[in-house]
């Protein structure tokens, strides 16, 4: 098995978990059920973070039909780059409204726990851009089931495609980083600043758990968390920028694909403080319950190694 069987394996969760996310939510404005509103969170936040590797891996799935002859992209005579290309741009807008779908989704989570029900701007906002998430990823996934089957295609989309002359997006972002000297450096700054915030939110939240600072109770240390968020946001975004400037020096380096499985597992684990109670019954003085502590050393193991691997890339896979 390989990238692109990943890709293929995971390409179905978006739309379909979205689907299932969005049908929820609406379900639960008509049935007033806070529950099924968490419910629906917590799936759209878990399908934000599986569109992370779904996303990368599809700049392997490419590289395994077609191939790269001097900085140019050559495919076989029975498939359409162009077709390739629209399907890469609208899953990078997809991706990119699924994150912040899922960022206003954990916001909501958040917010349940501090005041037990979900504040109206909150849920509205999850609403209009789950449906807009849905409807661009639907776009998307046709546009990536034209690429092999024709047989879903008119003759004036075969038409269309191979007169089509166009700058694919995802690639003229990835050019304009590249150009430009000062870009790839102010987006490596912004990335280290992103990676403070989060990590020293993740050590703050995690130790306490493990029984330092005790005066603290967790709800307190809990207001943190948002700004941990903040930094994971920033990440994202700059290293999004790294990777469409230069996707096979990503693809090709087996540290960052152990990197993004750390991140899918730590995305899942953030989840425990937000679903179980144990965590929220920890006061001013008290130890925390066994499961919330293994919970917090899992979640300072998984940063831990996402640092390591995300600091040796140039270092590990001989791919920089």
């Amino acid at each position: 098995m390989n990238l692109a069987h990943i890709h293929l394996l995971l390409n179905h969760f978006p739309t379909i978990g979205f689907g299932i996310g969005l049908a929820l939510l609406l379900v639960s404005f008509f049935s007033r059920s806070e529950d099924l509103k968490r419910a629906s969170l917590v799936i759209l936040f878990l399908i934000a973070v599986i569109a992370i590797p779904t996303y990368l891996t599809g700049a392997a799935a490419l590289d395994k039909i077609c191939e790269r002859v001097s900085g140019e992209i050559k495919c076989p005579p029975e498939l359409s780059l162009t077709l390739i290309q629209e399907h890469e741009d609208w899953a990078l807008l997809a991706f990119s409204i699924m994150e912040i779908t899922g960022f206003v989704a954990w916001v909501g989570l958040w917010q349940m726990r501090r005041t037990s029900r979900l504040g109206t701007w909150n849920a509205t906002a999850v609403l209009l851009l789950a449906i807009i998430t849905f409807g661009v990823m639907s776009v998307a996934a046709n546009e990536g089931g034209n690429i092999r089957h024709p047989e879903i295609q008119s003759a004036e989309d075969i038409a269309a495609a191979k007169a089509a002359d166009r700058v694919p997006v995802a690639r003229a972002i990835g050019s304009y980083v590249i150009s430009k000297t000062w870009l790839w450096p102010a987006c490596e700054t912004l990335h280290f600043v992103g990676l403070c915030l989060l990590f020293i939110t993740v050590l703050f939240v995690n130790l306490r758990m493990l029984g330092l600072a005790k005066s603290l109770s967790f709800p307190a240390v809990y207001q943190l968390l948002p700004l941990g968020m903040l930094g994971f946001g920033i990440n994202l975004l700059t290293g999004m920028m790294f990777f469409l400037a230069s996707p096979q020096q990503y693809v090709n380096n087996v540290e960052f694909h152990r990197k993004i499985i750390l991140v899918l597992l730590a995305g899942i684990n953030v989840l425990y403080f937000m679903l179980f109670d144990k965590a929220w019954g920890v006061r001013a003085g008290d130890n925390a319950p066994i499961s919330s502590k293994l919970a917090a050393a899992m979640s300072l193991v998984l940063w831990v190694g996402i640092l390591y691997y995300g600091e040796m890339l140039p270092f590990l896979g001989n791919s920089f």
